[in-house]
């Protein structure tokens, strides 16, 4: 067993750990490729897309916005610069759209962050667009839930370190839940924090990452009403 203390505070990711997320970026980058179906084939338009978000993170960030305009600009590049007005015109209202889209809670979170609550610190930590992060986790109905929320441009291991020092009593009785790898998980664990990896059908591929099955840290659950158990048996 790895040497952790007791443990005091849970942090908690939020897009497809607490609610639907990427299903809503699929649906919008499908219809995205219906509207550009006569000048590039949908594969190809996807590996566009996806190449515009990985080149545009470090100017936009995370979020509908950017995926708006990496879309506006596959748009642009897939037509060689032939795309219409009215075009264009679509895919600010799908990404607007989107701003707007009700909040799906997933399965098992209301009860689970309810009985944790009483127990431990929790803090929700996501990253992205702050008044879209605001805006879901209001709707979600889940706020009063957490004794904080750190809306962050990026998840690293000095993110966790200072959120897990600032938010609890220190990284080592600290535990980050989510269903990213790459976000979530590993640089939790080398913040020196548990990390509780919940996957979900679909993530976004810059999120990939290799499975630490061999960290001693690291837990895999298949859905959130598992948490309280497992916690249990870390004790």
């Amino acid at each position: 067993m790895p040497s952790v203390g007791a443990l005091t505070t849970i942090g908690f990711d939020a897009d497809d750990t607490l609610w639907q997320n990427e299903t809503f970026f699929r649906i919008t980058e499908d219809k995205m490729a219906d509207l550009l179906s006569d000048h590039a084939e949908r594969d190809h338009i996807n590996e566009r897309l996806l190449a515009a978000e990985r080149r545009n993170l470090e100017f936009y960030g995370y979020g509908v916005k950017g995926f708006t305009l990496s879309m506006i600009e596959t748009a642009i590049e897939v037509t060689d610069e032939k795309v219409s007005a009215a075009v264009l015109h679509e895919i600010l209202h799908l990404g607007r759209g989107m701003l707007r889209h009700p909040i799906e809670t997933l399965p098992h979170v209301q009860e689970t962050l309810e009985e944790l609550a009483s127990q431990y610190q929790l803090v929700l930590v996501t990253k992205g667009d702050l008044f879209d992060q605001e805006r879901k986790l209001a709707q979600s109905g889940l706020g009063e839930l957490f004794d904080a929320v750190e809306i962050v441009s990026e998840k690293t291991a000095s993110t966790y370190h200072r959120i897990f020092t600032q938010h609890g009593e220190a990284p080592d009785q600290s535990m980050m839940v989510g269903n990213s790898l790459k976000s979530d998980i590993l640089p939790a664990i080398a913040a020196g924090s548990w990390g509780v990896h919940v996957p979900h059908d679909l993530t976004w591929a810059m999120e990939h990452a290799d499975v630490p099955t061999q960290d001693p840290l690291f837990r895999q659950i298949p859905h959130l009403g598992d948490l309280p158990e497992l916690i249990k048996g870390l004790a």
